[in-house]
């Protein structure tokens, strides 16, 4: 079993049906990352040289044939700047380069597959709402994705590709915010590839019990 494949239950995650009150038993205070504000932006760009390293296997033969385009990690910021608009206070210009790694797997003369790394930086120039200032920072993060459907052999590990870029930027803050809830989400048994369910029963309970409307 598991929360979808279990019988639904109130605490259950999944679809809501009939009166979304009932069950609710606390307020819960939770620690997550706020979304203050979110952007997306989509670029196409066509004949965007890139130069592969770590070539693997090493020393392939030329002339290269581009294959395709993955991601290699994380997009990251850099040169960020935050410019508060005069007569906007709670918006800002923010500038910065998002560097998205990807690899690139192509095939060689010999018809043998390989790969390479580089990495695609893109800039950005754009308007978002940026709080005032607080103990507790805000902070900016970008989420990359890439797809290079064509692609040209150019020279040595270099190709010419046609790159669709999706970056969508948040503004977040670290907050502890109070929401209603229905209580713990306890996770029911997991059912085994092999149809055999686990029988062990533990002692204790996966999560304390919360003692309610208590002051000190």
């Amino acid at each position: 079993m598991s929360f979808y494949t279990c019988n639904r239950t109130g605490m259950c995650p999944g679809v809501m049906t009939g009166n979304p009150l009932n069950g609710l038993c606390e307020k819960a205070c939770i620690q997550v990352d706020k979304v203050l504000d979110a952007a997306m932006r989509q670029i196409q760009e066509t004949n965007v040289q890139v130069t592969l390293t770590n070539l693997n296997p090493a020393n392939p033969t030329t002339p290269l044939t581009y294959v395709s385009t993955v991601i290699n990690g994380d997009t990251t910021i850099s040169n960020l700047v935050v410019e508060r608009l005069v007569d906007k206070p709670n918006f800002a210009r923010v500038s910065f380069d998002a560097t998205i790694p990807i690899i690139v797997t192509y095939t060689d003369a010999n018809g043998v597959a390989g790969t390479g790394t580089t990495t695609l930086v893109i800039p950005n120039d754009i308007v978002l709402f940026i709080p005032q200032p607080s103990l507790v920072p805000y902070r900016i993060e970008v989420f990359g994705a890439v797809t290079s459907p064509y692609g040209v052999y150019v020279s040595g590990s270099t190709f010419s590709i046609t790159t669709c870029v999706t970056l969508i930027v948040r503004v977040l803050v670290q907050s502890e915010i109070c929401v209603p809830s229905y209580g713990y989400c306890p996770p029911p048994p997991a059912q085994e590839f092999t149809q055999e369910i686990c029988s062990a029963t533990f002692d204790l309970p996966i999560f304390p019990t919360a003692i309610q409307n208590q002051r000190l």
